[in-house]
């Protein structure tokens, strides 16, 4: 398709970039009139600034505006295609430039450039000899080096809600110059629909998925007509955003374990579908429905636990679909479990004193004694076989090691059947007290 001006083909997308500040859709906590990101630019004061969002919610366009507001050469790298080389001459160009005109760098991808990379360009941000934008998909907290992060303001970009692609869409339709305007494009409501609902807050997939399906829309009466039926078509099947192992990823696992934490089945269950809908393996949510099971259910539900087991199980036996069925069972299981901690709690806090307390000796009386030398020396003496004393419980034991505190790490919940088990250790407790002669607990 001809972009309408001539020229060499380019796509839609980029024809339709906004050339300014009113232009620009959505983001309108950075851009809104008084936003501190909006007073600078109309300023003519840009600064460097990390720029991390979905795609597709204008991180390049707003790397342009940022430059066009202060009159500054624009150089653009991206982090998979360039490397120290590239990033060394555009400093070169900004040195010879340097007290005439200002240079903003801008980096797709930073989150691809490794430290050796990054601390490149880092002295020439500190002096200001480059204004440094950088842009990436992935959490900067974890991608970009703290020496530039503490050198660049971040700013997060949303994706783009229905009302915002709408009026996109409305844009590109009657633009005869830089949009489709010059086709005489009629949009169906289904097809703008499944436009809208394709984009998944992404106005460059939008716009993408609009030139394709007007070039094979058929022509009627000198108009294209973008049916629900032809626009389906372009669009095919998931369209879902879903980055596996990236920041969306986590983002998505982190919400769905906090649902089933917080007792709401139905939240986990849209998560669980969610992910798999965006492609995410189901075995590996199993995977994590057992760490859920151990971490915030525990002893409160022990079926739990089993019931994630059998699903990783089922799902290996039988594949998708089918067993997916089981591990949302076992999801929705979870959900409205009682809840406790008291095992991950009690786990932690063993864990923090038996690394902090040393190689302590075990107690000679806890020993094994498998020969008459072992026995001479101590080993296994005055041991209380439980299984001999009243209710298999030997009353006033010790099993810590010898200079250790006495320590209570597992404190059962108050939900579920960790109610009969707490029950049952203070009864044991009590037994303790009674043979130690400490009387009733306080």
């Amino acid at each position: 398709m001809n972009d309408g001006r001539g020229g060499a083909y380019r796509p839609l997308a980029d024809r339709l970039r906004p050339r300014s500040l009113d232009e620009t859709v959505g983001q309108r906590h950075l851009l809104g009139a008084g936003a501190p990101l909006r007073r600078a630019l109309e300023a003519g004061k840009p600064h460097s600034m990390i720029l991390w969002g979905p795609p597709g919610t204008g991180k390049t366009t707003l790397a342009r505006l940022v430059a066009g507001a202060a009159d500054a050469q624009f150089v653009a790298l991206s982090a998979v295609l360039a490397g120290i080389k590239e990033i060394r001459a555009t400093v070169e160009r900004a040195c010879a430039l340097r007290g005439t005109r200002d240079t903003v760098l801008f980096l797709d991808e930073v989150h691809r450039f490794n430290k050796a990379q990054q601390d490149t360009f880092l002295p020439y941000v500190e002096d200001g000899t480059l204004i440094f934008i950088g842009a990436t998909t992935e959490n900067p907290s974890f991608e970009v080096n703290n020496a530039l992060l503490s050198r660049a303001r971040v700013y997060l970009l949303k994706s783009l809600d229905a009302a915002d692609l709408g009026a996109l869409l409305d844009r590109a339709l009657a633009d005869a110059q830089r949009g489709l305007g010059s086709l005489q494009v009629t949009l169906e409501p289904a097809a703008r629909e499944l436009l809208i609902a394709a984009a998944d807050g992404d106005a460059r997939r939008m716009l993408n998925l609009l030139e394709t399906a007007a070039d094979l829309a058929e022509v009627e009466n000198g108009m294209r007509v973008l049916t629900g039926a032809s626009t389906r078509a372009v669009i095919g099947g998931n369209y879902l955003r879903f980055d596996k192992g990236g920041e969306n990823f986590y983002d998505q696992i982190s919400a769905l374990h906090k649902s089933v934490r917080g007792s709401d089945p139905d939240a986990a269950l849209y998560w669980l579908c969610r992910m798999l809908a965006g492609g995410c393996d189901p075995l590996y949510i199993a995977r994590r429905a057992l760490r859920m099971a151990s971490e915030d259910i525990g002893n409160a539900d022990p079926r739990a636990l089993s019931l994630a087991l059998e699903a990783c199980a089922v799902y290996e036996r039988l594949g998708s679909p089918e067993g997916e069925l089981a591990i949302a069972q076992a999801i929705v299981f979870m959900a409205c479990a009682a809840k406790s901690n008291a095992v991950y709690a009690a786990f932690q806090a063993a864990t923090e004193d038996a690394t902090s307390h040393g190689s302590l000796e075990v107690p000679l009386h806890l020993r094994n004694a498998p020969t008459r030398l072992m026995k001479e020396l101590g080993f296994g003496k005055d041991y209380r076989y439980a299984h001999d004393e009243p209710d298999a419980y030997a009353a006033g034991e010790r099993y810590l090691p010898d200079g250790m505190p006495q320590r209570r790490y597992y404190q059962p919940a108050p939900r579920g059947l960790e109610i009969k088990i707490g029950e049952a250790l203070e009864a044991r407790r009590a037994r303790d007290r009674q043979k130690k002669g400490a009387g009733p607990a306080a």
